[in-house]
């Protein structure tokens, strides 16, 4: 491959890179701990509306909203509206006020810790990148043939032959696990062990898969990016908050990424699944999940490096600073390549 030289000249090996190897092992614990909850809270009624019962079900307990009193003439409109208010209207306003302080102060922490559309879009990238060089099919150029550490990274077009797969079988997944929420899941899913499922659930599974594979095979981080009203809100209301979490960047040691891989590269810019600069300013860094894998790239990449990586999150004061070295004219002003 080309390049290949340059992994001679320059094979950085790996040490003291156990932080940032757990960071990512602990992230993928809880994208997979909240992925299995995605597909059980339907079955163990933890959270689900039933169509059939005409009300919702919230951790084992039925959830109802009291109007069926109201239109039955044993409770006044008073009442009813009573009911609304405290039964629906107050726990979204607690659930939305709870999420959106987590995203004031961390930014888009759930898409890149427990969204399980975002395990999917990490996952079909890792894929196509074996398959082809590239995270998506609308990355304009092949990305460089390293892995964090220096190693080169091979590819392999048999890599093809799992990603439709797995794009199809990760939207099948979500079809139905969405229908569950809205029918039985004993009924949708004996159905489907019976290999007769209804018209409407048949109908249902059938667009959801097809509207979703396309989605995960030619849109999956260009929706999170522009499409996801979660995600959009977690980032403009982060965004607005100067003491909020960011990837933080040393940039008076600017030079170091001079040779974080061979051939000139930056290994942060390699791995970040929203394909962002991690060394940019805020605004600039808009939809960063959080993910954490810029950080743990880094720290791979200056494992020989006396004074450690360049990258790290800061907050509150220092969150500030790091903006601050952005400054127009300033010396140390942004140069992707440095």
């Amino acid at each position: 491959m080309n390049g290949a030289g340059g992994a001679a000249r320059r094979v950085i090996p790996i040490r003291n890179a156990a932080a940032p190897a757990g960071l990512q092992r602990r992230r993928l614990a809880w994208q997979a701990g909240f992925f299995v909850l995605f597909v059980l809270a339907p079955v163990f009624d933890l959270f689900r509306y039933d169509l059939n019962a005409g009300h919702a079900w919230l951790l084992g307990m039925e959830w109802r909203l009291g109007l069926d009193d109201f239109i039955a003439g044993r409770i006044g409109a008073g009442e009813a509206a009573s009911n609304v208010l405290l039964r629906l209207f107050l726990p979204l306003l607690a659930g939305a006020a709870l999420f959106l302080g987590v995203a004031r102060r961390w930014g888009r922490l759930y898409c890149g810790w427990l969204c399980p559309h975002f395990s999917v879009v990490e996952t079909i990238n890792t894929l196509m990148l074996r398959a082809s060089g590239k995270p998506s099919l609308w990355e304009k150029e092949i990305l460089p043939p390293w892995q964090p550490d220096g190693r080169p990274r091979r590819t392999d077009r048999r890599w093809w032959l799992l990603v439709v797969p797995a794009a199809v079988a990760f939207a099948l997944c979500w079809a139905v696990v969405l229908l569950t929420y809205l029918l039985p899941p004993a009924e949708v899913y004996g159905n489907l062990w019976r290999a007769a499922p209804t018209r409407n659930q048949a109908l249902f599974i059938g667009a959801a898969t097809v509207v979703l594979s396309l989605e995960f095979l030619f849109a999956r981080h260009l929706f999170c990016r522009y499409a996801c009203a979660v995600g959009l809100f977690q980032s403009l209301i982060w965004i607005g908050n100067r003491d909020a979490m960011v990837v933080g960047f040393q940039r008076a040691r600017g030079a170091a990424c001079n040779d974080c891989l061979p051939d000139r590269q930056a290994a942060c810019d390699m791995v970040c699944p929203m394909r962002l600069n991690p060394r940019n300013i805020k605004r600039h860094m808009f939809t960063c999940t959080q993910c954490g894998q810029c950080l743990s790239a880094c720290a791979e990449s200056q494992a020989t490096n006396p004074d450690g990586p360049l990258l790290h999150w800061v907050a509150a004061d220092a969150a500030r600073r790091n903006e601050a070295g952005f400054r127009p004219g300033n010396r140390l002003a942004d140069e992707r390549d440095n």
